[in-house]
Parts: C-alpha cells; structure tokens; sequence
C-alpha cells in the first residue's frame, strides 16, 4: 500500500498512456471532456470526513491503494460466467468485462428495431447527435473528484435509447463482471440511457466480481425519462467483500415522467450510492427504493437528491438496512423543494434493524422547503429485531435462527416486493435465506 498522494499522481502520470491505448479512436468531444475533467480532478480534492457530505464515510482505506487506471481486456465466455444464473433470465443483456463491452456476452435478440442497446465507444461516433446533446450534461465533474476521475477516463459503458411511443417489454440487463485478474484494477463504466416521449422501459444493472480481490468500481450513470415515459430502474451491487464501489446516478425528468428505482447494495468492503433526480417539468413521479445489507467490516453510503424544481410533482422514497458485525451504513436524503413548485407532495424513510452490539448506522432525512403549499414528511428508525415478534414464533416451535430470518424477511419485504421482477425478487430471497438463517 501507498499513500493518497502516490494515487493521485499515478492517475494523472498514467493519462498520456490511456489515450495512446484509445488509438486515435475518439470523437473530439470526448477527447475534450478527458482534458478538463483530468485537469479538474487534479485540482479537486478528495472528500474528507471533514466534508458534510461524507462525515461518516472515510474512504482513506480506498485512497492507500495505487489503483491502475488503464485495465487489460479480458475475454470470458458462458462458461467462465454459469454461477451467476440471474443473467439467464433476460433475453436482452449488454455484458461488460472489466469495464469493456463483451459481444460474445451480450445479447439483444427481443427488443424493437428502434431501440439501441450498445457499448458507449460506438454509440459515441454512430449515435452522435443524441450522445453530444446529451452526454455529460447531468453528471457534473467541475466539483466532484470520483466523477472527475471517470470523465478523465472515459472508455466505455452502456448506452442504450429507446424513442418515442415504444414500450419494452423485456427488461434490459446491464452487467457488469469484475475479473481483477491484474493488479488492483480501477474499473469505470460510463453508462447513458435516454428515453423519448410516451415510452417505457426497465433497466437492471447489476455489478458481480469473479474473484475476492481487491479493486476499485467507480461508475457514473446519466438517465433522461422523456415526457410521459416510465422507467423502471433496478442496480444490484454485489462486488468482492475487499473491492470499492463509488456510484453516482443523475436522472433528468421530463413532465409526467415517471421514475422508479430500488438500489440493492450487497457487497464491497466500502460502497456509496449518489442518486439525484431533477424534475424540469410538471406532473412528474419519482419513487427510490433501497436495501443494503452489510457485515462485518463493511460500509455502504447512500446518499440521495430530489430537486423539486416544477410544481405538481411527487417523489417517495424509502431506504432500509440490516447491519451485522462491526458494518457501518450511511443514509442521507434531500429534498430541495423551490419557491415555484407548489403543490409539492413529497415522503422520505429511512429504516435500519441492526443485528449485532458493533454495528453503527448514522441516518439524516433531509427537507428544504421553500414552497408553502406543499406535503412533506420524513422520518427515521434504528433498532433491534422485536422481541415480541420473536417470543411469538418461537412459542411456535420455530427455531430461534429461522424465526430471525422470517423477521428479517419481513422487514425487507417492502423493498423487495417493490421489484417487478420474479427473477429478481427470487434472487434477492435467496441471498436473505442464505446470509441469515444459519439452521438451513
């Protein structure tokens, strides 16, 4: 291990390479985004716990690693992927490798003639009027060193559009399969997603590691809902236990979209979700759904943005957590509500069971509210498994690990019953049975 200066350098050392390996490749656009972002990130500073917004959240243990930038491709085929059966279960799936797109992977075999499903690199110069009037327009690097640091090296990532008037019917799968096979990689998908007017469509994300070594994930999401559209949008993270994973998703609303997401944090010895919806016109929906669950050492961060920036919308979102051993969770919540969106009507919870004596959850809804004809609430929770609830199953004969895992169950229940996928639901149930209950 190193100190944060050696990765920093490192990162800005390693920029000319990068771009040597691009070969040429690059529209003029992105070549320009990389310039200023590198030149942003290596005046911005990393977070600190001294920093509001990552208080309870200290990532010097990912900053000691000298995490390479520039990641050799490395080709997988079915085979090297059976264990992972979820992928089975869309027809359509767009497959990254350590970062780049894998055709043999992926498939698209269901979808409309209409809608584009491709890796960003090629999206980039054969979709380019949709990609310039859209790409890095939500996720700001100017203020932000994670996405600085993605924007400097951009490579490639999912882009996928659906236009006017079409509705999906198969959900779309977006995987990505961490190998770190060199030595700690720094993995950065960069993923767009556009829809027009009146469509709709699902969008699963799932992020999985093939080994238990230690990299760094540090991907950014841009999605645009059009007017009148509905996107459905599901993340599971479920990287190595010694990997890192920063997260920022910008979604861009349209009047009367409709917006609903569950993020499922699993894995990671350090992960943090930023999620911000702006709505820019009236009659939007935004619902955000989370669940993590974390153990012994590890600690997840969600923090989310709601810009109620029209009238007449509504947002709800509800986040929980279970945390065992010494693990940490972190959620922070805001809803900015302006001066001319009334009619506003917007809830915020966030609740957290917490299994052992060492495990710590720190939790802070937020509302900004500057309307005064609105519907706002928030609250919080954080306690143990209710003993009532336990004595009862028990006093039914049902083993005290069974009846633990039945109440935690139950707790995820609403977050899980919120996915509209089977497969999904019976995935995320499994992983449940197989983390709590430990007479099975």
């Amino acid at each position: 291990m190193n100190d944060v200066v050696d990765f920093r350098e490192l990162i800005t050392e390693r920029f000319g390479e990068f771009e040597k390996s691009l070969n040429g490749s690059s529209p003029i656009l992105l070549k320009s985004i990389r310039k200023e972002a590198l030149e942003r990130f290596s005046l911005t500073k990393f977070p600190t716990t001294k920093d509001e917004e990552w208080r309870f959240t200290n990532i010097l243990p990912l900053l000691k690693y000298s995490f390479d930038p520039i990641v050799d491709k490395h080709e997988l085929n079915v085979k090297d992927i059976s264990n992972f059966k979820l992928k089975d279960s869309f027809k359509n799936h767009i497959v990254f490798v350590d970062g780049i797109f894998s055709e043999e992977l992926s498939a698209s075999n269901s979808l409309d003639k209409l809608v584009i499903v491709k890796n960003l690199s090629i999206a980039c110069k054969e979709d380019q009027e949709l990609f310039k009037k859209h790409f890095s327009k939500y996720a700001h690097f100017q203020d932000n060193a994670f996405t600085a640091l993605n924007s400097a090296y951009i490579k490639d990532g999912a882009f996928i559009s659906v236009p006017d008037n079409i509705s999906v019917e198969e959900p779309i799968l977006v995987l990505f399969i961490s190998t770190a096979m060199n030595n700690q990689p720094l993995v950065q998908p960069r993923n767009l997603y556009i829809t027009g007017r009146n469509s709709k469509v699902t969008f699963v994300e799932h992020y999985i590691s093939l080994s238990s070594n230690t990299y760094f994930t540090n991907a950014v999401t841009e999605i645009v809902v059009g007017e009148n559209t509905t996107l459905n949008h599901i993340k599971i993270q479920e990287e190595s236990s010694s990997a890192f994973h920063i997260s920022r998703t910008e979604i861009d609303q349209e009047r009367d979209s409709n917006y609903e997401s569950v993020s499922i944090s699993l894995g990671a010895e350090i992960s943090r979700d930023d999620i911000s919806s702006k709505f820019n016109g009236e009659g939007g929906e935004c619902t955000l759904n989370g669940l993590y669950l974390m153990d012994n050492t590890q600690l997840h961060d969600t923090h989310t943005m709601i810009d109620h920036a029209k009238p007449y919308c509504n947002s709800h979102e509800h986040f929980k957590g279970i945390l065992d051993g010494k693990s940490r969770g972190v959620f922070n919540g805001k809803v900015m509500v302006r001066p001319n969106a009334q009619k506003t009507n917007a809830f915020q919870e966030n609740n957290n069971i917490i299994l052992s004596n060492e495990a710590l959850v720190n939790t802070k809804p937020q509302l900004e509210i500057f309307a005064d004809d609105v519907k706002c609430s928030h609250g919080a929770t954080i306690g143990q498994l209710d003993d009532e609830s336990m004595f009862y199953l028990k006093s039914r004969g049902i083993g005290e690990e069974t009846a633990r895992t039945i109440l935690i169950h139950a707790f995820a229940s609403d977050v899980v019953k919120s996915i509209k996928i089977d497969s999904i639901k019976n995935y995320l149930e499994n992983i449940l049975d197989q983390r709590f209950n430990k007479e099975s």
